[in-house]
């Protein structure tokens, strides 16, 4: 799949993408190494002593040298996918054993649980034909990292059933989960392919963030506010409605995320954007 993130999404994710370490600081790709893969692979080990471990690592070794992030990530999930026993369903079964305790924080996702990438690739690419065991798993996933790229398959694929999924999560009583539902449908979520058929129709995106307007979480206001700022460059004038009707009586939250959505417009002067920032002032 072709990815091609730009703009400031690009930019704002370059940032997170720079993983600090107690002892220099490098590109989260660089993580994405020989050994992360020796990690894996004694974490695999554990829970499932048939992994063929030589020929993961020899896979992983001769692949991963030019590549950047997102193929990088790929080639892990194809060599633990390649050599673990079993069909899909017992492949994920044993590899959620490894995820460890769920990440309390907002931050970490691309940090301490970058190594989980490669576990969500498994479910973006082998898992579309069991569609409860791979939603199932990308929870799971995402309360340690994130599954914002494993769900867009499945949101091609099954759109009802999908979507109905993701409204679920945005009520779930873990942030994670609802950063989830807001994200992974954005129409130009970065390093993936864009989400053209919910530009006509953004109903459906509309229906998910409206449930998050005013989250307490920082991290999900972040991301309903960067769903709108995606739906402003493609469909502007439901966009501009839809904060138009939210800035009527914005809790705090929903004030917060109206603003950041708006602050590539208010730095245009957009006439529109200009008259929702004099009313919630």
């Amino acid at each position: 799949m072709k990815i091609s993130p730009s703009g400031r999404d690009k930019r704002h994710y370059l940032n997170l993408l720079i993983a600090p370490s107690t002892i220099m600081a490098k590109k989260l790709k660089l993580w994405f190494d020989i050994d992360l893969a020796k990690d894996l692979e004694k974490k695999i080990i554990k829970v499932e002593s048939s992994f063929n471990n030589k020929q993961f690592l020899k896979e992983v070794k001769s692949q991963i040298e030019p590549l950047e992030l997102k193929p990088r990530i790929k080639v892990f999930g194809d060599a633990i996918h390649n050599n673990l026993p079993g069909n899909y369903k017992s492949k994920i079964t044993t590899l959620l054993k490894i995820l460890g305790p769920e990440n309390p924080n907002e931050t970490g996702m691309f940090k301490e649980y970058y190594w989980i990438l490669p576990i969500a690739q498994i479910v973006e690419d082998h898992g579309l034909d069991d569609f409860k065991l791979s939603t199932d798993a990308m929870k799971e996933i995402t309360k340690r990292s994130t599954g914002e790229w494993a769900i867009r398959p499945y949101l091609n694929k099954y759109p009802k059933k999908s979507e109905k999924k993701m409204l679920e999560w945005a009520k779930d009583k873990n942030f994670h989960v609802r950063r989830l539902a807001s994200e992974g449908i954005r129409i130009n979520l970065p390093w993936a392919k864009k989400f053209d058929q919910y530009i006509d129709n953004p109903q459906p995106i509309i229906e998910i963030i409206t449930l998050l307007k005013d989250d307490k979480s920082k991290y999900v206001q972040k991301s309903v506010a960067n769903s709108i700022n995606d739906l402003l460059k493609d469909n502007y004038a439901v966009a501009i409605d839809l904060l138009k009707k939210w800035s009527k009586n914005p809790s705090k939250q929903c004030l917060w995320i109206i603003k950041h959505a708006l602050r590539n417009l208010i730095k245009k002067e957009d006439k529109e954007a200009l008259q929702i920032l004099s009313r919630i002032k």
